[in-house]
């Protein structure tokens, strides 16, 4: 039996051109003689789609277009993700399935089971769980198909709770010869190795071999990696699909020798490192939000010759094309010669579009209508600020009168202290780096230089001039918060590892007086992150989506 694993790239809510997706995969696969295809988790509307369930209407449309793809006769099989309606009268309304269909029929349904509600998922909130277990049946071999989590079963990144129901056991239990996991998996830096090992441990301990499809593509701020497989329990994983991109791998059963194997020219090497993986899956991020936004197809940022904005140029550039990509550099008082000539190199170098505005005359010309409220009182943040919000302003004008989306450049080091000014450099419809800290900034573009690009793209005057906001005479970040590879320690034990003070300063070697205060300007400057864009979820704790926490709360750090 000839099987298809495919990831696709969905966009939620779609549903009309994410069942043509699925018709358009289906007929690929019979040209190719396949017997059955597979396909993500929710692969008609999308994942996730959150209150989007929530509409009688939506769910309604799911209903009848599954009965369409179900309906629509061919030879290969199709197992597809999608939602399907909860019949009893108890529980919650719908299901989130998977469908077997062939010739116009569909020989099987199956639920999730294991509903998670930590990080971005929220399944319990609208899935019913799947209370009963059966193995789907076709053409003589019996499929243990789980769902996403039901193949999670209490190993994580993060081990936010412990189930007490292993789908995969109790599959195998009823004579699951193969196990299907249909997947709508969300990239981290760190999923891709841990993945790897969850999957194979369940080989290993289920001795069965396992198919992995997971989807692709970016919703927003949740980005998909893909890395669809399959795995042998002799012979470990014999097909792997590329990541970030749409595309399959095919594999054969062999009933009488009860194992899977790879069709020629099969894919098996995991080329991607973390590094480059990371640079791909920001990359997406950028491309699928104006591809899926329907809005723009051309991206406006400010350059200001730093380090941030230098990344956000390049990752532009190579997502949407150098020629859809316009830097502003905006020089003020404060800005130094070497910054704009910076700018200007990179900018040649990527070959995109730049202008330059100067600031200095709409900074003086605030400056004099504030002089009778702030006479008598010295130069400090709202004078800094007014800079940031004067370029903010210009460059949201520029994107609304050409249509581009403005990307903002701020990381997760100056996002976590307060170090971005609202209605300021904070401005934009999307922030691709805001999950990276500054000592990842600084990494991630010398490997693109050294490795990715061979050559210097990014001017080393960028990399080696100290971080400075420049908007005070000589500023340097380091002026008012430690080095960044203190600074990042501290942050990542707080952020990501949720470390305490006390423990923080011991186990990092920091002065307990400088954790305080860092974790201090954490807590404090919530309410910027709320108003923050979207941020692209490169970690399992990314503001927004992946970290909540509330803006107005009386517990911190220093009790």
């Amino acid at each position: 039996m000839k099987i298809r694993v495919e990831q696709l790239n969905p966009v939620i809510g779609g549903i009309d051109g994410n069942a043509e997706l699925i018709l358009e995969a289906r007929a690929r696969a019979e040209e190719a003689q396949i017997d059955l295809l597979i396909l993500p988790e929710m692969i008609l509307t999308g994942y996730p789609a959150l209150d989007l369930l929530e509409s009688g209407a939506f769910c309604e449309y799911c209903y009848k277009t599954n009965r369409r793809i179900i309906g629509t006769a061919g030879k290969t099989a199709l197992l597809f993700g999608t939602l399907t309606r909860n019949p009893s009268r108890t529980g919650r309304k719908i299901f989130n399935s998977a469908v077997l269909c062939h010739e116009g029929e569909k020989l099987a349904e199956v639920h999730k089971t294991l509903l998670p509600t930590y990080d971005v998922f929220d399944d319990l909130r609208y899935f019913e769980p799947g209370k009963t277990f059966e193995c789907m049946e076709f053409k003589g071999l019996k499929l243990g198909v789980t769902i996403c989590e039901d193949i999670w079963y209490n190993e994580n990144e993060v081990q936010y709770h412990t189930y007490e129901i292993n789908p995969a056991a109790e599959l195998k239990a009823l004579g699951a010869q193969l196990i299907v996991n249909i997947s709508a998996s969300p990239y981290t830096k760190n999923k891709h190795p841990n993945r790897l090992r969850i999957l194979g441990d369940h080989v290993e301990n289920l001795d069965l071999p396992v198919i992995y499809c997971n989807q692709v593509g970016a919703h927003t701020d949740v980005l998909f990696d893909g890395d669809s497989l399959v795995i042998n329990p002799e012979s470990g994983i014999i097909a792997i699909a590329d990541p970030f991109e749409p595309g399959f791998v095919d594999v054969e059963w062999h009933r009488g020798r009860r194992r899977i194997e790879p069709v020629k020219d099969t894919p098996v090497n995991i080329t991607a490192g973390r590094t480059e993986r990371l640079m791909l899956a920001v990359q997406m991020g950028i491309r699928d939000y104006f591809e899926k936004t329907s809005v723009s197809g051309k991206a406006v940022l400010g350059l200001s010759g730093g380090i941030d904005s230098a990344l956000v140029a390049v990752l532009a550039s190579e997502a949407l094309g150098p020629e859809n990509v316009t830097g502003l550099l905006m020089p003020g008082e404060f800005s130094s010669s070497g910054s704009i000539e910076d700018s200007k190199q990179l900018a040649g170098n990527l070959g995109m579009e730049i202008r330059q505005i100067s600031i200095s005359g709409l900074y003086d010309a605030y400056q004099d209508a504030l002089s009778p409220l702030f006479r008598g009182t010295s130069f400090g943040v709202a004078e800094e600020n007014l800079q940031s919000r004067i370029r903010g302003s210009l460059l949201m004008a520029y994107s609304n009168k050409f249509g581009h989306i403005l990307l903002t450049t701020g990381n997760k080091s100056e996002l976590s202290v307060g170090y971005a000014t609202l209605y300021g450099d904070m401005n934009g419809g999307l922030n691709p780096i805001g999950d990276l800290y500054k000592t990842e900034v600084f990494d991630l573009c010398r490997w693109l230089n050294e490795t990715y690009f061979g050559e210097e793209m990014i001017p080393r005057e960028i990399l080696d001039k100290p971080p400075s906001a420049e908007l005070r005479p000589g500023q340097k970040d380091t002026d008012s918060l430690p080095e960044y590879p203190v600074l990042d320690d501290i942050l990542w034990r707080y952020i990501e590892l949720q470390q305490e003070a006390a423990k923080i300063a011991e186990e990092g070697n920091h002065p307990c007086e400088v954790v305080k205060n860092i974790l201090s300007m954490v807590d404090r400057n919530e309410f910027k992150r709320f108003q923050a864009p979207p941020i692209l979820k490169l970690s399992s704790k990314s503001f927004g989506s992946g970290r909540r926490w509330p803006v107005v709360q009386r517990w911190t750090v220093n009790r």
